[in-house]
């Protein structure tokens, strides 16, 4: 009963009002994805671009840092490992991926 009391009492709408664009809802969630792309996705993007880069570019004699913090040379390249020199007589065979970064000269 007070729901027909509240419906009857609603202005009515006017006849030259034009409805609400329904596009118009959509803009603000738009919005939202498009700063997300730029704010997150696109760096994110760029850091793993340049670690494909790093990683194809590793050579033997490369001072490197591994992905668990072991520093270390180099001593051979293979297509998806490499093996790194951490101490006199240990050297550790690891994926090319755990090269986290390559130290400078």
């Amino acid at each position: 009963m007070i729901l027909l009391t509240l419906l009857a009492q609603a202005a009515p709408a006017a006849p030259g009002a034009a409805a609400p664009n329904p596009l118009a809802s959509f803009i603000p969630i738009i919005l939202i994805f498009i700063i997300m792309y730029f704010v997150l996705f696109r760096p994110q993007m760029r850091r793993q671009k340049e670690l494909r880069a790093l990683v194809s570019a590793l050579k033997t004699g490369d001072r490197v840092v591994t992905a668990s913090g072991i520093h270390g040379m180099i001593t051979n390249v293979k297509d998806t490992t490499v093996t790194v020199k951490v101490a006199d007589n240990v050297k550790i065979e690891m994926e090319k991926s755990a090269v986290a970064s390559v130290l400078k000269e």
